[in-house]
């Protein structure tokens, strides 16, 4: 019988994280210790790493998800282990996991079986409490707003213009749309408003790309809260807030250093949603571990068309980051769905499900051959998986000029990744990265979200009303034509129909609303239903989380 990923992680014998620490050369006074198997890395000593070695970084991605899963997290953590087993300096990046996905429909998001990060409890719940410290800073805004209307007004906010609303940490759909200020004058005034879940607010995407205390300042103030009644932008500098939201960022803005099953050194920092943000972990954090490791790898958020466009597109653009090679993860069994095989079906061999799905694999590895940066594909074996399935993936990828490694880290840890760290390690010393981004910022900000519906989608083309239409041509005038887009979709679809799977040609993108992240600099391209605060499903993860009679926390994964 196998154990559970949390029976698997409350086994583990974990080390003091001050010897995690000097495992990458951080002396103890540099880290300030959360207990005694976390901490943060002290930005004064950050700061001093300037000059140091640059690592070689890997990004990993996946198809696009599916209920049977995919183990990108596990896949992480699992190379990393593996390259430390053949004798490399690696360590991983990784995002922290939101509450809202926790106790919906995901469970935790620390990796599984072997292939973990520890303490796995307390990452996927308060961690250090730098999700409650986002979530403060965004509402401390919402509030300085507010008190800004109530007190003088003096800009004339325009109350049906404010577009900044607030956020938790939470899966509450009843709080998508409210109106707040009611009760009489001294509540403040009756205006609509609404709640996102706050992995998807412009504070944690300005915080996962600033690249220090300074930055981030900066960055806050540059966010437009709303429009004057001439329709001018409003800035979070012009109501004296972005001081204050940095003030409460401060701590939280240190990278955060965990340890792997096999104490290999972690970096969890930052956790924005793929879908409205960038869905990658912290600039800070990701060039800290480069100047420490000689191997780095990383990950970004649900598909490659989602997470690893944007992990190119914004991550790298604003920062500076070059990726070394990308490892894109599949299953049997994600592509057996892809190919029509509904969840319930998917034990037993079935190789013509398998064949239709592996277009979903393919479009996959098309669009990562754009980016221009070598590429491997991970399949991340499961017990049920034959070798006559194993064998069509690994044929099928090799026909489209990569290599397909079968890899059972999830069973055995880094053993079981060791032939892909060795292939991966061959891909970055001996080939040269010509990374580049998929358009250059002048290129016209609808033409951006054409470009990439039509080159990493498989779409015709992008359809807007004119109100949608007008706002591109708005931001374009005023300034923002350089940004790059963050195109907001389903992420179980090449389309914005997340039944249509596999991977659709000819379909057509239509673009919902605009929202402008000045601070983050991007503009969220929000297409088809996608919404910004999810819902609970029918029967949530939460109702099988429970504490046990020892205290230990049972359900969570």
């Amino acid at each position: 019988m196998h154990k559970s990923d949390i029976e698997i992680a409350r086994e583990a014998k974990l080390l003091p994280i001050q010897e995690i620490g000097a495992k990458l050369g951080i002396e103890p006074q540099h880290l300030m210790p959360y207990g005694h198997t976390k901490a943060k890395l002290n930005l004064d000593y950050i700061d001093q790493l300037n000059g140091h070695k640059q690592g070689k970084l890997i990004l990993v991605t996946a198809v696009s998800p599916t209920p049977a899963g995919e183990g990108k997290t596990t896949t992480t953590i699992g190379l990393c282990d593996g390259l430390n087993r053949i004798g490399k300096s690696a360590s991983a990046c990784i995002r922290e996991p939101s509450l809202g996905p926790c106790f919906g429909m995901k469970g935790g998001a620390a990796g599984g079986g072997y292939a973990q990060v520890v303490p796995m409890e307390d990452i996927n719940l308060h961690f250090t409490g730098d999700m409650h410290a986002i979530s403060a800073a965004h509402n401390l805004l919402s509030a300085l707003i507010d008190n800004y209307i109530h007190w003088s007004n003096e800009i004339r906010l325009d109350l049906r213009r404010i577009s900044w609303r607030r956020v938790v940490d939470m899966n509450d759909r009843q709080l998508r749309h409210i109106v707040s200020g009611v009760g009489g004058p001294g509540n403040g005034f009756p205006m609509e408003s609404g709640f996102d879940i706050s992995v998807a607010s412009e504070v944690m995407a300005i915080f996962c790309l600033a690249e220090n205390l300074e930055d981030l300042q900066q960055r806050l103030s540059r966010i437009v809260i709303g429009y004057t009644r001439d329709k001018q932008p409003v800035t979070a500098d012009q109501i004296q807030a972005s001081g204050a939201m940095t003030a409460l960022l401060k701590d939280a803005l240190a990278p955060n250093l965990v340890q792997t099953l096999e104490h290999n050194p972690v970096f969890i920092h930052g956790g924005p949603f793929a879908n409205i943000a960038h869905g990658c972990n912290s600039v800070i954090a990701t060039k800290t571990a480069l100047k420490l490791s000689d191997y780095v790898v990383t990950e970004a958020g649900f598909g490659a068309d989602l997470g690893a466009e944007k992990f190119f597109n914004i991550k790298c653009r604003k920062s500076g980051l070059t990726p070394d090679a990308s490892v894109l993860v599949a299953t049997v069994r994600a592509l057996k769905m892809h190919g029509g095989l509904a969840k319930d079906q998917l034990e037993g061999e079935d190789l013509e499900a398998l064949k239709k799905g592996l277009s979903n694999l393919g479009r996959h590895i098309r669009n990562l051959g754009q980016f221009g940066i070598p590429t491997t594909v991970c399949i991340n074996r499961f017990s049920g998986d034959s070798e006559a399935e194993l064998e069509m993936i690994k044929d099928y990828a090799e026909r489209h000029g990569v290599k397909a490694y079968v890899c059972n880290h999830w069973a055995d840890g880094s053993a079981g990744a060791v032939e892909l760290a060795e292939a991966v390690a061959g891909l970055v010393d001996n080939q040269q990265s010509q990374f580049r981004t998929l358009y250059d910022d002048e290129l016209p900000l609808w033409d951006k979200a054409k470009l990439v519906a039509r080159n990493l989608y498989g779409a015709e083309d992008i359809t807007a009303d004119m109100k949608v239409r007008n706002q591109f041509k708005q931001f374009q005038a005023e300034g923002y034509g350089h940004f790059p887009v963050c195109m907001a979709k389903t992420q179980y679809s090449f389309s914005t129909d997340p039944k249509l799977m596999g991977a659709p040609n000819n379909h057509v993108v239509p673009i919902r609303e605009l929202s402008l992240s000045a601070g983050a600099e991007f503009l969220v391209v929000v297409c088809g239903e996608i919404m910004r605060m999810p819902g609970l499903p029918r029967v949530p993860a939460a109702n099988n989380i429970y504490v046990n009679d020892n205290g230990d926390i049972e359900g969570l994964f």
